[in-house]
């Protein structure tokens, strides 16, 4: 993407190699950040948790866990509570790989890589999850209808209809995986073209700064929280559809 001062780096991260791979150190760091966070929130709330007044953590987890029970049972029925753990897992650590992104880690605006990314505005995150989902759906898929179960719901209702149902399902991780990674990766990229637009070296930083106040909430809290909604509930909802004996 280039402007008239230069050229916009996008994605830019520092690196290291092992067995021939190339690996992004700050994505993996934030990711690992992330999921002590939710370990840690997890095991701090089951140790105080209580039959009694439940404090504010544990009022928190309830909330939650009530949350995506309803949303579970409202997919899958009765079956859905088995995968209410799964649910709640995907919900909360995309929920804070998200809000990882509020976390005032630039050096400069506009010019600095942060230090603590969002690991979910990197494609790489997201569609390792959105694979893991799908594996898991085609292994209950095949093991619940058997295998000419599994084959024969591609030809529903109409043999005609085989190359589509087979396209419909390889795109299911591909929308999983872009429409989380592209939301967030969108809310980074809108302040950095911001900066870039306002180039004027002394209104940049206060436009930048003024923008940042209003977007980077909004973007953060609402669109990551309804970002980690959904990539939960279309995970449950591919399971669901998998473990159905029926199209």
């Amino acid at each position: 993407m280039k402007y008239a001062g230069g050229q916009i780096s996008i994605g830019d991260q520092p690196t290291f190699h092992l067995f021939g791979l190339t690996f992004d150190t700050t994505v993996i760091i934030a990711t690992l950040v992330a999921a002590a966070i939710v370990c840690g929130l997890g095991l701090r709330m089951a140790a105080k948790a209580t039959a009694g007044t439940p404090g504010k953590l544990q009022l928190a987890f309830e909330t939650m866990v009530d949350q995506v029970r309803e949303l579970t049972g409202s997919v899958m029925g009765p079956e859905g509570e088995r995968w209410v753990p799964l649910g709640l897992v995907l919900f909360f650590f995309i929920l804070v790989c998200n809000w990882l992104e509020f976390i005032p880690s630039t050096l400069q605006v506009g010019t600095s890589q942060e230090l603590l990314p969002a690991p979910t505005s990197d494609v790489n995150l997201p569609a390792a999850m959105a694979v893991a989902v799908f594996l898991l759906c085609q292994y209950l898929a095949f093991r619940t209808r058997g295998f000419r179960g599994y084959f024969g719901h591609f030809t529903k209702p109409l043999a005609l209809m085989t190359p589509i149902n087979v396209i419909e399902e390889i795109t299911k991780p591909i929308t999983l995986t872009f429409r989380l990674f592209g939301n967030l990766f969108a809310g980074s990229l809108m302040i950095v073209v911001v900066s870039v637009v306002v180039s004027n070296p002394i209104v940049s930083p206060v436009a930048t700064g003024l923008w940042s106040l209003v977007w980077k909430p909004f973007d953060t809290f609402l669109i990551g929280s309804i970002q980690a909604l959904i990539f939960s509930l279309l995970a449950i909802m591919y399971i669901g559809m998998a473990t159905t004996k029926e199209h």
